[in-house]
């Protein structure tokens, strides 16, 4: 019973240590949960999650390691990847430009009532794109889906089972948790603070902008 408890416990902390690191992916959705509140920030986190259903199953099927075989799949995977957060800076852009201006419609909730939240669907093709979450899945991802087990000698010796059901679900009970309560955090502020929406979406643009420019360059560096 312990060793389960451990494994759940693992899994969760390695479900966090993917989610929860500022990015490209918590950049999406903190700007969708300050301008359309809640449930889109969610649904945001949602889109990266299923992202990582996909890689979880491509990773069992042993093709989420052609990343790391074929430099030319890993150059089109950053150009695309870089590409796409350059996009949706420009948007995150915008909509801090409307969320200043008073122009983003928000029912009393803090919910979009003029536009149909798109973070699922950016955070889902952004993720798919993104080499840096396929390169976890070829580091920690191989520790979690790799039959085996390790003690924890700082907790008394307990064993971890890897490649467990488990720790299977413990790894997405984190991310579950880590999407929930992010946007909820941010959502809380931004009823107390009237200009933090906006400056988060202004700072959700700095950083896919400058993870869309580093995403060019090294694409650049593979092609070289």
């Amino acid at each position: 019973m312990l060793q389960e408890v451990a494994s759940a416990l693992a899994g969760v902390a390695l479900g966090l240590s993917l989610a929860a690191p500022p990015g490209p992916m918590n950049a999406i959705i903190a700007e969708e949960s300050v301008l359309r509140g809640w449930g889109s920030g969610f649904r945001a986190g949602l889109g990266a999650m299923s992202a990582d259903a996909c890689f979880f199953v491509l990773a069992l099927l042993g093709v989420v390691t052609v990343v790391r075989d074929v430099p030319v799949v890993q150059q089109v995977l950053f150009g695309l990847g870089g590409l796409l957060m350059l996009y949706f800076a420009y948007g995150a852009a915008s909509d801090a430009n409307a969320a200043f201006g008073g122009d983003a419609a928000t029912d009393g909730a803090g919910e979009a009532t003029d536009e149909e939240s798109k973070g699922f669907r950016k955070a889902f093709v952004l993720a798919l794109t993104n080499p840096y979450q396929i390169l976890w899945w070829l580091t920690a991802g191989v520790g979690l889906l790799d039959p085996g087990t390790f003690a924890l000698d700082a907790l008394g010796g307990l064993t971890v089972s890897t490649g467990s059901p488990v720790i299977v679900v413990g790894f997405f009970a984190g991310i579950a948790l880590w999407i929930t309560g992010f946007p909820a955090a941010l959502v809380t502020v931004g009823r107390r603070v009237d200009a933090f929406a906006p400056v988060v979406a202004y700072l959700s643009a700095i950083v896919l902008a400058l993870a869309g420019l580093s995403f060019l360059s090294k694409a650049t560096e593979i092609l070289a």
